[in-house]
Formats: structure tokens, sequence, C-alpha cells
């Protein structure tokens, strides 16, 4: 179907919703269009066997939507259907209980905490040759250490997602925080000799965070809405290039004050004592979803989980932006790890700084400038994938996943050519390495955007928990290691040497460029479905939709001539 009037008794229909879905808006009320078109009949008493509620006309081609319903084509004052109602600031006020200044409060603190939880996870990354030549490990165990974090986060997502949309998520934060940040003070005191306690401590790690990362877009969902949201997630989700740039540079600047890289696992630790008592004391519990509700639409019940993941499954914009994230997560993550050690290892072939030998320092020069071009590249990019995107909305309704497609696929040569050109010029390496990143980061906040207005708010952490689940499993739970693993198999087949290590790192990051592409083509399919998948969640929340589950089993029966569908029940006398 699509959106457009047909003559010769046709209907308005809502894009991207098939028949039998349109049908079941507005449950319990016939819609059968007479001869004037646009006119709803208004609903019959019936007695008897015909009190049975009834859902949809099996057999009239006439039945219609309800004009004048708010939400629908053809409502008053709100001709464009895809757009809801945006509250001002003092509707917001009044839906949530909370002063703008207190509601752009609790972001700053969400941002600050997401900026932590990043900055946490790539300190080890920036004293990694440190931390090899301490455990005696080379690069696929090197790529352990984020491998375990990642699936440890990966596989307690869905848990946290399943209390987030049904228990107080400012408390499930508060004891996540306060758990990561004494096991990774604890992971600070290991002996060398004991290298499988260091991947145990940063499993752990990945229980904190996973607590914090499913829980806290969905509060600034029921804080704000529309461009104001899409805003508010921008600066949310600067803190995760930022966060992951201060990462490297505090690891490697605190190792070269203390002389230890040890100290360097023991900065973040203090600042999460912080985060848990802004949580506790700034933080607020907004309502789910009633920022989105009209005024006179039913609060939205929380169903069964598998109820949640068959809805998320069937919903073709969710998993195809979800696997293009993949492919974000999946490159992101091997260059978090990887990069600096690239770097340094092209130094050496170029002979710009000494190789890291047995009982030396490694340089940590190169883990500074790529934290410093990594925060920068994340707050251009972020920043120009939302400006980018909200104006393409205005005149193109699949702008969102456009813009992610476009910074995928364009990141893909920029990265290649970075590898390529590392033999020959570092400077050039930096330069490809800047423009692929900021294309990169255009993806973060928008795929949160479109998680949040295509998914009910009732199901929004389990959503997060799944795409978290899916990204990490096929993403960068694996990358670490899986560049590692081929950096090492490459090298056996050559010499030892400088050069055949970086040779061997230089090859095994090229499968990142690839992978990009294939997350380009991921965000194409996601723009064919995104206008229907965005229509019915907000019908859902305006109590215009609603799903079929197995109390909704209905037969077909004949009625006064006409055939109705009423409950199984009531014929199975």
């Amino acid at each position: 179907m699509t959106g457009s009037r047909q003559d010769g008794g046709g209907r308005d229909a809502v894009p991207g919703l098939s028949d039998s879905e349109c049908r079941g808006l507005l449950p319990g009320v016939e819609s059968s269009v007479g001869p004037e078109r646009g006119w709803a009949r208004p609903p019959r008493t019936m007695s008897g066997s015909d009190t049975a509620p009834f859902l949809s006309q099996a057999d009239d081609t006439d039945d219609g939507l309800v004009p004048g319903t708010p939400g629908l084509p053809g409502a008053p004052g709100n001709p464009k259907s895809e757009d809801p109602e945006v509250p001002d600031r003092e509707g917001l006020q009044r839906i949530t209980g909370l002063s703008s200044g207190r509601s752009a409060l609790i972001v700053a603190v969400l941002c600050y905490i997401n900026l932590l939880n990043y900055m946490d996870r790539f300190t080890v990354a920036g004293v990694l040759p440190d931390i090899e030549q301490f455990f005696n490990i080379g690069d696929s165990s090197s790529g352990l250490i984020q491998t375990v974090f990642i699936s440890s986060y990966m596989v307690l997502a869905p848990v946290f997602g399943y209390l987030g949309d049904r228990y107080n998520r400012k408390y499930l934060m508060c004891g996540g925080i306060a758990f990561w940040s004494l096991v990774t003070l604890g992971s600070s005191f290991i002996p060398r000799e004991r290298f499988w306690l260091l991947l145990l401590t940063r499993g752990l790690v990945g229980v904190g965070e996973a607590s914090y990362s499913t829980i806290a877009p969905t509060l600034i969902a029921d804080l704000f809405v529309a461009d104001q949201r899409s805003r508010m997630l921008s600066v949310f989700y600067f803190a995760i290039p930022v966060g992951s740039g201060l990462g490297y540079i505090a690891g490697s600047k605190v190792k070269d004050v203390a002389g230890d890289w040890h100290w360097a696992l023991r900065v973040t630790p203090g600042l999460g004592v912080v985060a848990v008592l802004l949580l506790f004391l700034v933080v607020r519990e907004p309502p789910r979803g009633a920022v989105e509700r009209h005024l006179d639409s039913p609060p939205l019940n929380p169903t069964s989980w598998w109820a949640d993941l068959r809805a998320l499954a069937r919903n073709p914009s969710f998993i195809l932006s979800s696997l293009g994230f993949t492919a974000v997560a999946f490159v992101t993550g091997s260059l978090a790890l990887w990069a600096p050690a690239f770097l340094l290892r092209s130094r050496v072939v170029l002979g710009e700084t000494p190789p890291c030998l047995p009982g030396d320092s490694c340089s940590s020069s190169d883990s500074l400038i790529f934290g410093l071009v990594t925060c920068l590249t994340g707050v251009l990019g972020v920043g120009l994938g939302v400006e980018v995107s909200r104006r393409l909305r205005r005149s193109n309704p699949r702008a969102d996943p456009l813009v992610c497609a476009a910074g995928l696929l364009g990141s893909a040569p920029f990265l290649f050519l970075s590898l390529a050109c590392a033999r020959g010029s570092i400077v050039a390496t930096y330069i490809f390495i800047f423009v692929g990143e900021t294309l990169l980061s255009m993806n973060w906040a928008i795929v949160a955007d479109i998680l949040l207005y295509v998914v009910i708010p009732t199901r929004r952490s389990t959503a997060e928990a799944f795409q978290i689940v899916l990204s990490h499993l096929l993403g960068d739970a694996g990358s670490p290691y899986l560049i590692g693993l081929i950096s090492d198999r490459l090298r056996r087949r050559w010499p030892p040497s400088f050069l055949s290590e970086f040779r061997a790192l230089q090859f095994s990051l090229m499968l990142c460029a690839f992978v990009g592409a294939l997350g380009g083509a991921a965000f194409l399919g996601t723009a064919i479905f995104i206008e229907g998948d965005r229509q019915r969640a907000h019908l859902h929340v305006q109590g215009l939709l609603r799903e079929a589950g197995p109390a909704d089993d209905r037969i077909v029966v004949p009625q006064r001539g006409r055939s109705t569908r009423v409950p199984v029940s009531s014929v199975l006398i």
C-alpha cells in the first residue's frame, strides 16, 4: 500500500502498513466506509452472539481508518502522521515532572558516565604494548583482553535490558557502576604470572558496563522528543569517541608520570565513585513513554520478554540498522585496540622510533596522538551526522539510514588508504585515519535515534540490549582477537623481523574496510523499511494499533450476511 489517495472508492492508507494492520486500528470500532468516502459508519449494536468484540471485517474491502483520529492521515491539525505532536517546554515539564534545566542536568550526568565508561574501556589499549611486555604474551592473547570484556558485556546486556524495562533504572545503574569501579581497581594489582586473572577481571567489568549502556539512552528518550531528543542523544554519544580518546591519553600519560602502567587502571575507579553519587543525587526516573503519548492515550504496559523479542525480530528497520551498527562495532573495536600498536610498528619500520624491546618502556606517543585524533573526529563526526540528518529529514524521511550508509561506505576507502600508506608516510596515514574515523563517527547518535523511534517505549531497553548482543557478538567481541590471530598466523610464514610484524598487522587490519562496506549495505536496506516501522511504533504508542497475541486468537464466522472475526471461545460451546 502507499500513502496516496485512490479514486473510485479507495481509502486513505497509512504508509508502510498492510491491510490487516490497518483493520487492527481502533479495535472494537467498525470503520467501514460508506458511499461518502472519508466518513466512518457508526458502530453497530449487537445482541446475542453478536456482542463478541470484533477486530476487523473479513470480507469488506471498503473498511478504512476513522478520519480525524490523531496521528492518522486526515487528522485535523496533524496532516503528517509520522510527525508526532511535540510538547513545548511547559508541556514536557508537566508530563515528566522535571524542569528543562533538571532534564538537561540529567543528560549531563549520563554523558559524564558514558565518557567514563569508554575511557575505562580504552585505557587498556593505551598501554597495550606494556601489558604485552609485562605478561609476555603475543597478539592473539592481547586481543583476548578486549574480547573477554565485550563477550561478558554482550551476554549480560539482555539481562539488564529486561530489568531496565520493568524496574527502577536509576538504582540498576548505581549498582552496576559501583561494581565496575571496584573490579577495575582490583585488576591493577594482578601479578605477572596471573594473566588469566586479568582476563577474568576484564570480563567482570562488562557486568557493570552492561547495566549502564542498555538503560541510559532510554532515560533520554523519556525526557525529550523529536529534534530535542536527537540533539540530546548527540551530546550523549559525543562521549563515546571523546571518552575513547581520553582513555588512550590517560593510559599513556599516567603511565609516563607514574613510571608503571598499573596506575593507568586506577584513574577511572575514583571517577566512578563520583558518578555513583551524581546518579543518586541528580537523576530522577521519568515515566516511560509519557512524552510520546497523546493526553487521552492509555499508558503502555510491559509485555512478556518473549513477546518483546518476537516483535523486535519482526521489525526490519531495527534488525538491519543493528546489522549496520555491528559493522561499525567491528571496525571501531579493531582500530581501538590495534591502531596505536600498528602506528608504533610503522614508525619502527620507517626508522622514526626505536623498537619496543623486552625490559624497556614502549613509546606512548602514538597512543597520545591517536587519542587526540579519536576525540576530535568523534566530536566532528557525531555533530556532522546529526546535523546533516536533521536537515535532510525535512525533505527525505529516509535521511537517517542514508546518512549512516554514506558514512560507512565513505569511511571504507579512507581506512584502506591509511593502512596502505603506513610504510611510506606516517603523516598521510594519520590524515586518512582522521577522515575515515570522522565518517565512521557519523553513525553513533543516528543509530540510537532510529532505535528509539521504531521501537515502542516499553521495549527500548530490551531493544538496546539485543542490539548490543548482536553488534558485539558479530562485531567487536571477536574482531580484536580475529585481527590478532590473523596477524600471528601471517608472522609465522615470514622470517622474524620488525617488518614482518608490521606487515602482518597491516594485512589483517585491511579486513575492516571490507566489513565497513557490508555495514553500509545494511543501512541502505534499512532505508527501505524505515517509514513503515516508524509509523507502526507511533500508532502503537497512541493506542491506535495493537499487536495480536494468543489472547487475540480469532476466527471468521458469518453474522447477519457479513463475515466477522470473533474469539474462538465464543463459538466453541
